[in-house]
């Protein structure tokens, strides 16, 4: 299937400001569906999720419901979740373990690998009927990176390692924070939905303005738990002067840098949440006072909003997916993030650390998502303006590995990731099956 769009992009997203259409534009969304989340690198889920043979995970790519599993040999596949016979779902679980798939509308009988093993009452079809070419439909190109399993219907789409770029430093970073590289997701989800478009989540991914003002409940409250620290009122004052920094990696991934500003200690700088000092106190005794500390730096992940477009964020300890559900309502799901190799106090502490930001800062973004939403929904005013940083000297630099740098409260993330949007929604892309 190739798809195209005829729309004027060079209106549409200019070089300071976009148009409401690109968000409010159903038929722009169903080009997304298809172009960005099925013709780029997709994430579908962690190696962790399926840790044996005959495990499954359900996921989605873009709106295609995807089985995620791992065969009897270990080697992973992503099948689509539909029949070949009459296009029922074959899977209702989340996720499990099994040996099969078995569509529950006419017993068709699929493999971990897709293919078709048994279809009831055989004698009703001819010597003609192939089940080789009645398998459940696949994900062609499926590769991991360090774990993290992403998907594409494009065969033109450049390796994963290489559509990563630097966004995969940054990952890789983040993997080797944690002992001997290794993490899992198996500690749960949190969901939340809020109404408006997908992308209104990808503009606030990288940015650093919004935090006096949006969360400003969570900052007093981090002050009001340091009453005798420096607990922000030098970036209040100076933002732009800060050393937190923003960077455009290419390709439509964005990162935003906090550990520069964070101090000497990233954990003593997260918030406390009662009884985590028992825990650390109990690290220590067990470990003794210098590898405690270095497994209690561990703990809250790094200082950092890794965004990996169009639908990966990693965020300080966890993996956040942005799962677009139709062009006004996006689904958020966060999962906490367990080091394999970490002593049970270090994570117990990781989960304590972990519920801070989903039920006291994210929920000041959903109510920023929607209202402006809200906005959007006047279609006389037609601008969003994107130009905070483009024209003043301190804005942006190049960094030594070819990334763009600027403070944290500057756009040019933003921009950077409209201009990939941009550039991959005018691209011919012919997508398959396997």
């Amino acid at each position: 299937m190739t798809v195209n769009g005829d729309f004027d992009w060079n209106h549409l997203i200019q070089e300071q400001r976009v148009h409401r259409e690109v968000y409010t534009n159903p038929e722009l969304f169903g080009i997304e569906m298809t172009k960005l989340y099925g013709g780029l690198w997709t994430y579908l889920c962690h190696e962790s999720e399926i840790p044996d043979a005959g495990s499954f995970r359900r996921s989605r790519l873009g709106l295609r419901e995807v089985i995620v599993s791992r065969d009897k040999q270990g080697d992973i596949h992503a099948l689509f979740n539909r029949c070949s016979h009459r296009a029922a779902s074959v899977c209702s679980e989340q996720a499990g373990s099994t040996a099969r798939f078995v569509c529950p509308y006419h017993g068709w009988t699929y493999g971990l690998n897709g293919d078709l093993l048994a279809v009831p009452y055989a004698d009703g079809y001819g010597d003609g009927f192939d089940k080789s070419t009645r398998h459940l439909p696949r994900v062609p190109r499926v590769e991991s990176f360090h774990g993290f399993i992403f998907g594409t219907l494009n065969m033109a789409m450049p390796t994963l390692t290489d559509y990563l770029g630097l966004a995969g430093d940054v990952l890789n970073d983040f993997i080797n924070r944690a002992p001997n590289g290794k993490l899992e997701l198996s500690a749960g989800a949190y969901r939340s939905t809020y109404h408006g478009n997908w992308k209104l989540a990808w503009d606030n991914a990288a940015d650093m303005y919004h935090v006096f003002f949006a969360h400003r409940s969570l900052v007093e409250m981090t002050r009001s738990r340091y009453p005798e620290g420096d607990t922000g009122a030098t970036y209040a004052a100076r933002p732009d002067q800060s050393p937190i920094y923003s960077y455009y990696l290419g390709q439509g991934h964005t990162y935003l840098h906090h550990r520069p500003g964070m101090g000497p200690s990233i954990f003593e700088r997260a918030r406390p949440a009662p009884g985590s000092e028992l825990w650390a106190d109990s690290l220590r005794r067990s470990m003794g006072e210098e590898a405690a500390a270095d497994m209690l730096e561990r703990v809250p992940g790094q200082g950092m909003n890794l965004n990996i477009f169009p639908n990966l964020m990693i965020i300080a300890s966890q993996v956040q997916v942005v799962e677009p559900v139709s062009f006004d309502r996006t689904q958020l799901t966060w999962y906490a993030t367990t080091m394999t190799d970490a002593p049970l106090e270090a994570n117990v502490l990781r989960m304590r650390i972990a519920e801070d930001f989903p039920n006291f800062g994210e929920v000041d973004d959903l109510e920023m998502f929607e209202r402006c939403w809200q906005g959007l929904q006047i279609p006389e005013a037609e601008w969003i303006d994107c130009s905070r940083g483009s024209d003043v000297p301190l804005a942006e630099i190049i960094a030594e590995n070819g990334a763009h740098k600027a403070h944290g409260t500057l756009e040019h993330a933003l921009r950077g990731y409209l201009q990939a949007y941009k550039h991959y929604m005018q691209q011919d892309m012919k997508l398959q099956a396997g």
